[in-house]
């Protein structure tokens, strides 16, 4: 059999990149598109690639019958998905979340850094953290509780937070960090910052431009240091560099007291990731490459010890619409539907 599908706000970059990855997924089928600015236009002749592979048209908002799905992706800026995510939970659906609504599990935190009040807290609870290489056990609670006929909901991790928490996970939960901050310095890809044009991401600002931004102050930040325990220790710097797509995290971890080598950072590294499907750990000095991964629902990672300043340096490449939204997202639901992960993910880049 299969699912029953919908996407709200399919028409921004993480929207229509679920809407690629469903229409081609052998076990969800797609049957609710929504974009209020393009109701009525078919998929295919907004987004000619989808030409001879869907005829289904984007519908409104609230026009689509989406209490009737099995599952909803919320592709929609923070407080939307506050919004919707209670009713759909109610009606029995998976709601699978790629804003913020439900990432940070203290709504204080969350009202502190995104300027609005948390108005679903008792949802807020129920949720489980879309990182699945992470967090894998609140994942598969869902699916038990899905299988029993209910609604569940998963607060999806947001792109810049995943290719910093896998790079960095395996030295913090081994124990390497010592005292002092967590350096983390990311490039984004443009489509990261979302379909609108802005001075900052029209074509004529962005080419050949490379920009930090958000500096001491992204809302990714408690994100990050939720998913790796480090309150108070997270250095976190994006940039904005003139990609279509993709994201490259660089991590510095200090020691302290701490000694480790780089055979055994490999092995650690290689033995953290051994049994996931979508992280692979590049040995031998090789570094991630954005282009490896683009397109697709997977993460490279690499570690290299730096003796020198007596720190771990971690790297992980994601494709930010891929891993780092739809791809994880439509990751997450195969958990919840007790279908292999990588069912329906496109895993291998286009070489060149």
């Amino acid at each position: 059999m299969s699912y029953k599908a919908g996407v709200v706000g399919a028409a921004g970059f993480a929207g229509i990149e679920a809407v690629r990855i469903l229409t081609l997924h052998p076990e969800f089928e797609l049957v609710a598109a929504t974009s209020n600015e393009l109701a009525g236009k078919r998929i295919a002749d907004v987004y000619p690639n989808f030409e001879g592979v869907t005829d289904l048209e984007f519908v409104a908002h609230d026009q689509a019958a989406l209490d009737t799905c099995d599952v909803v992706f919320l592709a929609v800026p923070h407080t939307a998905a506050i919004a919707q995510a209670p009713a759909l939970v109610e009606a029995g659906v998976a709601v699978i979340d790629l804003s913020a609504d439900f990432r940070l599990k203290d709504p204080a935190v969350y009202e502190q850094w995104y300027n609005v009040k948390h108005t679903a807290t008792d949802l807020l609870a129920q949720a489980a953290f879309g990182l699945p290489e992470l967090f894998r056990d609140g994942l598969e609670d869902l699916a038990a509780r899905r299988a029993e006929g209910k609604g569940v909901l998963v607060g999806c991790a947001g792109c810049y937070p995943t290719a910093t928490s896998l790079a960095a996970a395996p030295a913090i939960r081994a124990g390497l960090a010592g005292p002092g901050v967590i350096v983390a310095d990311a490039v984004s890809g443009v489509s990261g910052a979302g379909k609108k044009a802005t001075e900052r991401t029209h074509f004529c600002f962005a080419d050949e431009n490379l920009e930090a931004y958000g500096v001491a102050n992204h809302r990714h930040t408690p994100e990050i240091e939720q998913i790796l325990d480090i309150p108070g220790r997270l250095v976190f710097t994006p940039h904005l560099a003139p990609l279509d797509r993709g994201l490259l995290s660089t991590v510095t971890i200090p020691l302290g007291e701490n000694k480790v080598t780089q055979q055994q950072l490999d092995e650690i590294y290689g033995n953290f990731y051994r049994d996931d499907d979508l992280v692979t750990v590049l040995f031998g000095g090789i570094q991630p490459k954005t282009g490896s991964v683009a397109g697709t629902t997977r993460a490279h990672v690499a570690v290299v010890l730096n003796e020198h300043a007596n720190v771990i340096v971690a790297t992980c490449a994601i494709d930010n619409v891929g891993k780092g939204a739809a791809g994880q997202a439509i990751q997450c639901a195969n958990i919840v539907f007790g279908l292999p992960e990588t069912c329906g993910l496109q895993t291998i880049a286009i070489p060149a």
